[in-house]
């Protein structure tokens, strides 16, 4: 019976997010506040029953919405790999939504405190029904969900720069959404289904056919171009700096770590569960993806490089990133599999940190966030540049940290992939990538910790920052000193994914 309830937290992690946004929207600031973080530790627990429950039994199981068969009904279905996803997301939005509280009050207008956190309750249910979904179109509706709440976390703080970057975002999304929605018309089109499993069943017998193919390729081509665009995918980043750099903390914590590797995350289900990764190798996407990703990966490290504000510095970084996980993708097999969605892990821990960190750097240095001010912030902010100091060694690939153990996997992969020309140019783009990043990131910390009299010394006792920082550390050197554990997981979700 216990077992049974727990096939229903899944759905219940969207609909309590549902519910909780007009909630928030009638309550005041405080209480919105309170029930939202209250909200996130009732779905973390629920998400933690469902890992549990998927890794004892081994297999995966799909929520039938009404009870309606295919095509007329929705399913949610739910494995090791989604419940995991979906709770280092928790986890994420949790720390990043307490850590991010004092700048909340102070960047957004009293009045539109309690909208901030409806936006937060509603993009939570965006990130969940994405996770969870088995249905393409329902995808989409949340895709769009995830879309306006990310621009509403942007221009609620209502300075020119935000409303500039907002607008920029839109266009960037929206036409990423139109491409997504063309490529789903036409698999529909061809497959007659919009659930995953039965459209992958109606492929596999529509391969065999050189013209259904063809059609196959173009629907799913656009469909990653979409959500390449959506997720920040080189050439098509240069929306970040501004996105994330002017945004409040919190957002730009969020809107780096979670919305876009949500994108991503919804592209891998469709190459798994729609398309069949048996097919999807077989298909030229794949080496473009490699190809793009090498490429971001580089040139995401060398706009970091060229930053003058540490804020676009790690935008910038995150385009990189995001080179890293399309990167895994490209190479293919079980290996880059699973090192993309180790990283996708892994930089949404880290990531988040360093939003949460550059704000408290920039308050002791007389609220500049350019390098030349920010000389001393470290030592006048010890807990800020200790965590943010934690975070670049990840980025960098320093053993014991995250970051190290999804460069060694990407490495592996590329070992594995049986391809020469594949190892030599990912071992190269690692090499470069990873020197350009000490380069950046060493020269911050360098600077955050040369000393300086001048500014303010804080000594940062806040609870509502260091528990959340705390949280998110733990979790960087867990993923990086248990990387097989957490591979192990990542594998046995491949297992039940397809």
């Amino acid at each position: 019976m216990t077992n049974s309830f727990i096939t229903n937290f899944p759905l219940f992690t969207i609909v309590l997010s549902l519910f909780s946004g007009p909630l928030c929207y009638m309550l005041k600031r405080r209480m919105a506040r309170y029930w939202t973080i209250g909200l996130e530790c009732g779905l973390i627990a629920m998400v933690s029953a469902v890992l549990w429950y998927t890794m004892t039994t081994g297999s995966s199981f799909t929520y039938v919405m009404g009870e309606f068969p295919a095509p007329w009904g929705n399913e949610i279905r739910a494995g090791v790999l989604e419940a995991l996803i979906a709770l280092v997301f928790l986890l994420v939005m949790l720390s990043s939504v307490i850590g991010g509280s004092k700048y909340i009050d102070i960047d957004i207008d009293e009045s539109k405190i309690n909208l901030y956190y409806t936006l937060i309750n509603l993009m939570t249910a965006a990130l969940m029904a994405m996770v969870w979904t088995n249905d393409i179109f329902t995808g989409y509706v949340f895709l769009e969900i995830l879309t306006l709440t990310s621009c509403g976390i942007l221009i609620v703080r209502e300075i020119g720069r935000t409303t500039l970057a907002a607008v920029r975002y839109m266009i960037m999304n929206l036409l990423g959404s139109g491409l997504f929605l063309l490529g789903v018309v036409l698999l529909y089109d061809v497959t007659g289904n919009l659930l995953m499993v039965p459209m992958q069943e109606e492929i596999a017998k529509l391969i065999t056919n050189s013209q259904n193919m063809m059609a196959i390729t173009m629907g799913l081509g656009i469909l990653t171009i979409g959500l390449c665009i959506k997720s920040g995918l080189f050439p098509f980043h240069y929306w970040m700096p501004d996105t994330y750099g002017w945004a409040t903390p919190t957002s730009g914590a969020v809107l780096s770590s979670l919305v876009s590797k949500c994108y991503i995350f919804l592209l891998f289900k469709i190459y798994y569960r729609v398309i069949g990764i048996e097919v999807f190798e077989q298909l030229p996407i794949r080496n473009i993806l490699l190809v793009l990703g090498l490429m971001g990966m580089v040139a995401g490290s060398v706009s970091a490089m060229r930053a003058n504000n540490i804020n676009r510095m790690v935008a910038f970084s995150s385009a990189a990133q995001i080179g890293y996980i399309y990167m895994g993708i490209g190479i293919g097999g079980k290996v880059g599999y699973t090192a993309a969605m180790f990283h996708v892990m892994a930089h949404a821990v880290t990531k988040s940190t360093l939003f949460l960190t550059t704000p408290r750097l920039s308050d002791v240095s007389g609220g500049s966030l350019l390098f030349r001010n920010l000389q001393g912030s470290g030592i006048r902010d010890r807990a800020a540049g200790v965590y943010f100091s934690v975070a670049s060694l990840s980025m960098i690939g320093i053993p014991i940290f995250a970051g190290f153990s999804s460069k060694l996997l990407f490495a592996e992969a590329a070992v594995d992939s049986g391809s020469m020309t594949k190892m030599v140019l990912v071992m190269i783009a690692l090499a470069l990538s990873s020197m350009l990043n000490a380069i950046y990131f060493i020269r911050t910390m360098i600077r955050i910790y040369q000393p300086d009299t001048t500014g303010i010394r804080v000594s940062a006792k806040r609870v509502s920052y260091q528990i959340p920082m705390i949280i998110l550390t733990v979790m960087n050197l867990a993923l990086g000193l248990f990387s097989w554990y957490f591979a192990g997981m990542i594998e046995q979700g491949l297992s039940m994914f397809g």
